[in-house]
Order: C-alpha cells, then sequence, then structure tokens
C-alpha cells in the first residue's frame, strides 16, 4: 500500500509552523497598530499585557519573562516545523505549549476562548504530527520523496 500521509504531513506541518510565526508577527507590530483589524495586539506590550491575564499567578514580572520564552519556542517551533528540521522535537514542543496555553485560556479567560482561536486544535494537530512516521520533503528526510 502507498503511504498516501505525503502531502497531509506536509499540510500540517507547514500549517502549524505558519501558525506559531503569525502571532509572534503580530506581538512585534508587523501586522499593523493595535486596534487595527485583524491585530490581536499590535506591539509587545499588549502581549505581555495578556501574557499576564493568562498568568495571573504569576508575579507580572515573572510572566513578561514566560512571554519572551513563549516567542522565542513559537519562533524555533515555526521555522524548524515549515524547515522539517527535528520535525518530531518541534511538534511536541508545539503540542505542549499550544495545551499548556489553551489550558490557561480556559482556566483564567473562560472554556470558549481556546476554541475560538482554535488553540486546541493546534495542540492535537501538533500530537498528531509528532506521530508521523516520515516527514516527507523535510530537513530531516533529506527533502526526498520516497
Amino acid at each position: 500500500m502507498k503511504n498516501s500521509f505525503r502531502f497531509p504531513q506536509l499540510y500540517l506541518r507547514l500549517a502549524l509552523g505558519v501558525g506559531f510565526l503569525i502571532p509572534v508577527a503580530d506581538r512585534f507590530g508587523w501586522l499593523g497598530a493595535p486596534g487595527k483589524p485583524g491585530v490581536s495586539w499590535g506591539n509587545w506590550q499588549n502581549f505581555a499585557g495578556y501574557t499576564n491575564v493568562l498568568l495571573p499567578f504569576l508575579s507580572p514580572a515573572v510572566a513578561n519573562v514566560m512571554a519572551l520564552v513563549a516567542t522565542i519556542c513559537e519562533i524555533l517551533i515555526g521555522i524548524f516545523l515549515i524547515f522539517g528540521y527535528k520535525t518530531r522535537i518541534a511538534a511536541y514542543g508545539g503540542f505542549v505549549l499550544t495545551l499548556i496555553f489553551a489550558l490557561c485560556m480556559a482556566a483564567f479567560r473562560g472554556i470558549k476562548a481556546p476554541f475560538n482561536y482554535s488553540v486546541f486544535s493546534d495542540s492535537a494537530g501538533s500530537l498528531l504530527l509528532a506521530f508521523v512516521p516520515v516527514y516527507y520533503w523535510s530537513i530531516d528526510n533529506g527533502f526526498k520523496e520516497s
């Protein structure tokens, strides 16, 4: 039986990878100013403030550090998934990061919030990607289709 997962795994890898990078661009203001259509934060200060809302059990200083850690993780996970480098590790990282994010959103913004932003779906997609046996068209697989 021919492996029919070539395109779906690539599509999932790219969709998740871009999905990790777009919010980073938003928090750096690259998608527009705060309040513009389609812009969630528009700058780092708004994003850091939102992080403090999701992590009220931490001091503001520690929550701000967590915002930076999450951003670095999102950048690395996004790039690794797009290029297919250390894909399984990146997928597990994406799963854990988005699951934590979804649970904090649900606990401190209401259960509807993580579903509005498909955070549980991203988490599930990342977990599924971690179990794909071969990552075609990737650095991990030498960009071979075989």
